[in-house]
């Protein structure tokens, strides 16, 4: 495993997503309930963030809860609701101690009314931290972002205060959640899976993919550095060639 030493300050990915996955997994070979693997996951949520922010990335996006998690069984959806609630209110004072400010994307208003209020105190608490950002993915999906983009660009464009001349990619990704942010130079999956799950389709156009088989509440501060320097070894080359790279 890597240690923190290893790791080449000057390649830090200003923008590293997670999809944590494989709670359910974990909880069902320790012979408990799923929300137990929940419960349990919160230690690698905030190594992660320790991890991340001490190695001096900018922004961290977490999938906490997509939309298609909606569809488990509703006593886990209501378990999980009270974590995230509890989760939010003990880890703010550390994020407030430490200049992290929190943010959330998705379809926050659907959320049930205890977590949408501890959310906003949370990120009015920590609005003012510099060192890094923590993007909370709350009842989210790639597909909901591009969907409601492109409302809101029609409804600019009939209001006239867009053109079709205006439309770009620039100008698509303004209307995203993520807007202000840099897309993520590296994503990061546990428990195996080989997809991205309906997460940030249009912002993972160009990121390094590094995907284990650890079930995420086994996921510590090593395992993040693992990923790191797996994306530090490899060459990105946006369509050029290693050789125009070389030159330029």
């Amino acid at each position: 495993m890597a240690s923190r030493s290893e790791i080449d300050s000057h390649n830090i990915p200003a923008h590293v997503a997670v999809i944590m996955d494989g709670n359910g997994r974990w909880a069902k070979q320790k012979g408990g309930l799923r929300i137990f693997g929940h419960q349990s996951a919160i230690t690698a949520v905030r190594e992660t963030v320790e991890s991340a922010a001490e190695l001096g990335v900018r922004f961290l996006t977490l999938y906490a809860f997509s939309t298609e998690n909606w569809n488990r069984p509703k006593h886990e959806v209501m378990a999980l609701m009270q974590l995230l609630v509890h989760t939010i209110r003990q880890e703010t004072p550390t994020l407030l101690k430490n200049s992290i400010r929190l943010q959330a994307i998705g379809q926050i208003s659907s959320l049930p009314n205890s977590c949408q209020q501890e959310l906003a105190e949370a990120i009015e608490l920590t609005k003012a931290g510099t060192r890094m950002t923590l993007v909370l993915a709350l009842s989210y999906s790639g597909r909901w972002d591009l969907t409601q983009a492109a409302q809101r660009m029609a409804a600019d464009a009939a209001a006239g205060r867009l053109q079709a001349s205006e439309i770009n990619e620039q100008t698509i990704g303004q209307y995203l959640a993520t807007a202000g942010m840099p897309d993520p130079e590296l994503l990061i999956r546990t428990s195996g899976e080989q997809r991205i799950s309906n997460f940030l389709l249009w912002q993972l156009a160009y990121t390094e993919l590094y995907i284990t088989d650890l079930l995420w509440p086994d996921f510590r501060k090593e395992h993040f550095y693992d990923a790191i320097q797996a994306y530090q070894r490899r060459e990105r080359r946006f369509g050029k060639t290693s050789e125009q790279l070389t030159v330029s």
